[in-house]
């Protein structure tokens, strides 16, 4: 399991530095500053989760079940939340129908939010 968090740690991470250097060189002159704005910020939460499962990998004092369920929920917060967001930021380049996935967007925020939830509950039941 901590081979498939850190293997998942470092693809969000690499794929968070060249979908930012896309943002940043090549969609620059197709969306508006708004759409580059909202599309970094999907950039930056998944570079912070990738962050996450690095950490969570370096952990010895959770159970294979904590660790599962805190990889779970930040992979598929992930997914929905910063994958919804560059949908969203680039849906005028796409004949994607932003309207399909307008619920992804707080599910994927909410389940992060779960992913961190679960890391203060595991840390917080531990005897110091």
């Amino acid at each position: 399991m901590k081979r498939r968090i850190i293997l998942t740690g470092a693809f969000i991470g690499m794929l968070a530095i060249i979908l930012g250097a896309f943002g940043a060189h090549l969609l620059k002159k197709y969306l508006s500053v708004e759409q580059l704005v909202t599309f970094e910020t999907g950039v930056r939460y998944q570079m912070y989760h990738a962050f996450l499962l690095l950490f969570l990998s370096t952990r010895k004092e959770f159970t294979p079940k904590a660790l599962k369920t805190m990889y779970n929920l930040t992979v598929a917060g992930v997914i929905l939340f910063s994958g919804s967001i560059y949908l969203l930021a680039t849906k005028n380049l796409t004949l994607f129908d932003s309207q399909i996935i307008v619920f992804a967007t707080p599910l994927g925020g909410f389940l992060l939010i779960l992913a961190w939830l679960a890391l203060f509950v595991n840390i917080f039941k531990q005897k110091s």
